[in-house]
């Protein structure tokens, strides 16, 4: 599955809405959660993610196998806190050994895991929603983004499932030499390691000679571009960015109002 492309009904409410303006909603409502670590205002806003999904076209099940590895971070950031959590405050929950879970610490470790998941979540939406070339020629048009930017930016989610691909050849050509962690897990992260340097090395390879074949064509020639389609902001796109400003602040003030409002500074 293409990881970049469009998943949503082509005519759903939102999913045609303008990409800066769903970008711009995306922003504004994620950057919203980070005054707060309490686990309320971002659990209020997964809610209101998951109710508006609909809107963009997305089946639920479809959006779980987009965001599977943000589920798989959340998860990460709850286990390490409660193992290696400096300060634990509040009732003791469960004691095993060495690891001691404490009320504190449970509501900071899901306070983060719930933040982190609101915040890709906006993010989510917006990229597997929207085209990337109608991505880029809206950024031109209606951010005034630089051209130069636009084009890298659309060149580099072009190059995501190629990414993806290159990730599969490789693990299949070890697995053809004989190359097979089994079911040793340090053999399994050693691979993991060894798979992603030989990705990452080939993705620099492949950026260096993108940028140079795109040099060659002009497109660092500084004389003002063209589009090709027109990306036109209407009163609807305003009214998703407000929209999404008012629901990030509904988030807080349910958790003001609930009295667990922990600012981040302060």
């Amino acid at each position: 599955m293409n990881p970049v492309s469009p998943i949503a009904v082509t005519d759903a409410v939102l999913a045609r809405r303008n990409p800066v303006a769903k970008l711009a909603a995306a922003l504004l409502f994620s950057f919203t959660l980070i005054a707060t670590v309490d686990p309320v205002a971002p659990a209020v806003a997964i809610a209101i993610e998951l109710a508006v999904l609909p809107l963009f076209g997305i089946r639920y099940g479809v959006l779980a196998r987009r965001a599977w590895p943000v589920l798989a971070s959340a998860l990460g950031i709850v286990l390490t806190m409660v193992l290696f959590a400096a300060e634990r405050t509040g009732p003791v929950l469960v004691t095993a050994g060495p690891i001691v879970v404490t009320t504190g610490v449970l509501a900071t470790a899901l306070g983060l895991a719930l933040r982190m998941i609101a915040v890709a979540l906006p993010g989510v939406l917006v990229f597997t929603t929207t085209d990337p070339t109608d991505l880029a020629d809206a950024l031109i048009q209606n951010a005034k983004a630089p051209a130069r930017f636009a084009i890298g930016a659309l060149a580099a989610f072009r190059l995501v499932p190629l990414l993806a691909a290159e990730w599969q050849m490789i693990s299949m050509a070890r697995r053809a030499r004989g190359v097979d962690a089994g079911r040793n897990p340090l053999a399994k992260l050693r691979l993991f390691v060894s798979t992603a340097f030989a990705l990452l090395v080939g993705a620099i390879r492949r950026g260096t000679r993108l940028a140079t074949a795109m040099d060659a064509r002009g497109f660092d020639a500084g004389t003002p571009r063209t589009t090709a389609r027109r990306q036109h902001f209407t009163v609807a796109d305003t009214a998703l960015i407000v929209g999404a400003a008012v629901l990030a602040g509904a988030a807080l003030a349910v958790s003001i109002l609930l009295g667990t409002f922990r600012p981040l500074v302060g």
